[in-house]
């Protein structure tokens, strides 16, 4: 696919755990109820940014039908969707451009992108309202709690994390959303034959990836990076791999930084 714009990519990738940018408080704060917004330990990066007037309105009109924050009710994607259709959960996905073009594509499938960056999920909003797209709908919060509380096991035909922060510093590195922990929470919401698909353009967290994913036992690599196939890299996945280049990736490869891509299978 063609190169697409994708702003909320164009300092940190896709900024992991809760698909945006706000992190939780560091130091003594005062007590109150945890918010959904402002969870535990987090992957992903403090920002802030208003809607314009224009982006307010589409916000209004389509989030009470195409959105929600984030709770520990379990979710009922038929119901929200309006039919039965294989699911696929995207973690960070920015501004939407990939994830829109990515949904329509893919008709056949139901979309849920999960973000944290308000400003980030409004451009996506309009986007959905301005092209009609029927299949996405949209979490506001933390992934983590997303896949713990509203995700039934064994249910989803795919997940994809696009270029997570990767918090280069080592004293950051627990902040990484592709942990262990995490790993097997994702591998356990996956159907059989349901795919877990990962790009990055840092080397240091591809390393980290690719040990995190080779120690999952439920999951088997699909293409060379994950130590399967590397002339027919998922030949017969449930769900498509190709995926837009977006403007984030682009000055990646203008940089020299490679790209590595990562597509594993639940077993």
């Amino acid at each position: 696919m063609d190169a697409v714009n994708d702003a909320a990519n164009d300092t940190a990738g896709s900024d992991g755990a809760g698909g945006g940018s706000l992190r939780n408080h560091e130091g003594p704060a005062p007590e109150r109820e945890p918010s959904r917004l402002y969870p535990r330990v987090t992957s992903f990066r403090s920002r802030r940014g208003a809607l314009t007037a224009t982006q307010q309105q589409s916000w209004e009109r389509m989030w009470p039908r195409i959105g929600r924050e984030v709770s520990d009710e379990p979710l009922d994607a038929a119901a929200w969707f309006g039919r039965t259709a294989p699911l696929i959960i995207e973690i960070g996905c920015g501004t939407g451009t990939a994830t829109a073009a990515m949904a329509q594509a893919e008709p056949q499938f139901d979309l849920i992108g999960i973000e944290v960056y308000k400003p980030g999920l409004a451009q996506l909003v309009q986007r959905i309202e301005r092209e009609g797209i029927e299949n996405i709908r949209l979490l506001r919060g933390d992934a983590v709690d997303v896949l713990e509380h509203m995700i039934a096991k064994d249910s989803l035909a795919g997940v994809r994390v696009f270029f997570p922060d990767p918090w280069p510093k080592a004293r950051h590195h627990k902040r990484r959303l592709l942990q262990p922990a995490t790993m097997t929470l994702i591998a356990s919401r996956l159907q059989r034959g349901g795919i877990l698909h990962v790009a990055t353009d840092h080397a240091g967290y591809a390393e980290h990836i690719a040990a995190v994913g080779a120690g999952e036992p439920q999951l088997v690599g699909l293409n060379e990076a994950t130590g399967g196939d590397a002339e027919h890299p998922g030949a017969e996945t449930v769900i498509g791999l190709e995926r837009p280049v977006t403007k984030f990736e682009s000055k990646a490869h203008r940089a020299g930084s490679a790209i590595t891509e990562f597509i594993w299978g639940k077993i």
